[in-house]
């Protein structure tokens, strides 16, 4: 195959699972260049592209691309625009500590740092407590445990702990995990035979950072696996870090003697950025991305985006690749134009129509589609998530949330949510497909 039809087929693979308004905006752009060995090049319009899409997707295009090629592939991005010297010179910075980390399998994202994180009323105390564990690992609030909803800040923050030791403490091994990855390797680890290598690679760490924890819940064999590991860490005095999406009373079906150890030293929550908050991140990202912004569209983006920084972060990447493509200024006019999937009426009641709506538009359907009698898997799955939304956050009866999916009845809506929430415990990917809806619907 050449190069464009590898591509090609890679971007229907890609469409297929961020759906076709992500796909439209931020991959349909990009061009392929050249494969050459195991590196793969692609062009992308402008750096804004790059790093949406390192932010947002930072392996998709990889497994893609590695799945079609029956091999691994290092990815490099080639900006089509050119760039002033200073923005070269960070890129090319943060390109090599990233390609530094990796070579000693460490996969922290090299932006985030403490310097780059901007603390508020609202994270303050989990600010503090990671920058002392980052000070001190293993002698302080071990193992600290920051939870809170999407989008808040808990990867930066454990990651910025991650990369404070990495430049302080030389020669401290660190290993940043997601659940997701460590229940992978513990499946594959007891399916050859190789728990031995395991245990040898998780326990004798002298930080640990685990992402998400949340996604454990149901998974005996990883919880089990997890126990040990933290116990035999915590004994060494050896620092262990957890983030997940709620307090460890509220993570479900987990053993009490896990949950204990999520416990036993330091829980810090972050919730929500005030206004003020969300108007300095802004100015923060701003200044970082070389983004002019009048203050009047700093103000209309702080007070229409509210609970979600990482939703801020990403507007404001999409102002500034509109306005490079374009060459016009960023005015409040263009940011609601942009920002249109983020911005909700406050006063407008959330609707089952216009959850449909958002739905069909993410799975690229119509909207006769989902409610026709239909049961292939293309049209089913998104079915019974647009019932789960619409329970979530309407006060719509089951029978009329039924009916409006094509008369079904209160059955099969129960049936439906009870699907979404199983796999929603045992997919961490699916979920934070749910987590993007609800934030289109109702940021």
């Amino acid at each position: 195959m050449t190069i464009e039809e590898i591509w090609d087929k890679s971007l229907s693979i890609i469409e297929e699972k961020v759906g076709s308004n992500l796909f439209e905006l931020w991959f349909r752009p990009i061009k392929p260049l050249q494969i050459k060995e195991q590196q793969v090049t692609l062009e992308v319009p402008n750096r804004f592209f790059k790093e949406w899409i390192e932010d947002y997707y930072p392996i998709l295009v990889n497994e893609v691309l590695e799945k079609l090629l029956g091999h691994p592939v290092t990815l490099k991005y080639k900006i089509s625009e050119k760039e002033a010297p200073d923005i070269k010179r960070m890129e090319a910075k943060l390109e090599n500590r990233k390609t530094r980390l990796a070579s000693r399998g460490i996969y922290l994202n090299p932006k985030y740092t403490f310097e780059n994180f901007v603390s508020g009323p609202s994270n303050q105390f989990a600010q503090a407590a990671a920058k002392a564990v980052s000070d001190s690992p293993g002698k302080v609030y071990n193992p600290l445990f920051v939870y809170g909803g999407v989008g808040l800040g808990k990867t930066h923050l454990i990651s910025a702990i991650g990369n404070n030791v990495i430049d302080s403490k030389h020669d401290y091994n660190v290993l940043y995990v997601s659940s997701e990855q460590f229940t992978n390797e513990v499946v594959s680890a007891i399916r050859h035979g190789k728990t031995e290598e395991l245990k040898k690679r998780y326990r004798n760490v002298d930080l640990l950072l685990i992402d998400d924890i949340q996604f454990v819940e149901n998974k005996v064999q990883t919880q089990e696996e997890l126990f040990y590991t933290i116990n035999t860490l915590y004994e060494k005095q050896r620092q262990i870090v957890i983030s997940s999406d709620r307090p460890p009373k509220e993570i479900k079906s987990v053993t009490d003697r896990l949950r204990s150890r999520f416990s036993m030293g330091l829980i810090a929550d972050i919730q929500a950025p005030e206004f003020e908050t969300r108007v300095a991140i802004i100015h923060k990202k701003a200044a970082m991305e070389r983004i002019s912004l009048k203050e009047e569209v700093v103000n209309f983006i702080a007070s229409k985006i509210k609970t979600n920084i990482r939703e801020l972060e990403g507007g404001l990447i999409r102002l500034g690749a509109q306005a490079a493509l374009t060459g016009s200024p960023i005015d409040v006019s263009m940011a609601k134009n942009v920002l249109k999937d983020f911005i909700q009426d406050d006063e407008k009641p959330i609707t089952v129509e216009h959850i449909l709506k958002t739905v069909c538009e993410y799975f690229g359907l119509k909207m006769q589609d989902i409610k026709a009698r239909k049961r292939t898997k293309e049209v089913a799955l998104p079915r019974q998530i647009a019932m789960y939304l619409s329970k979530q956050l309407t006060g719509g009866s089951l029978s009329d949330i039924g009916k409006n999916m094509g008369g079904k009845d209160h059955a099969t809506v129960i049936y439906a949510c009870k699907q979404v929430e199983d796999k929603k415990s045992k997919d961490e990917n699916f979920n934070r497909m749910i987590e993007t809806l609800l934030h289109k619907i109702k940021p």
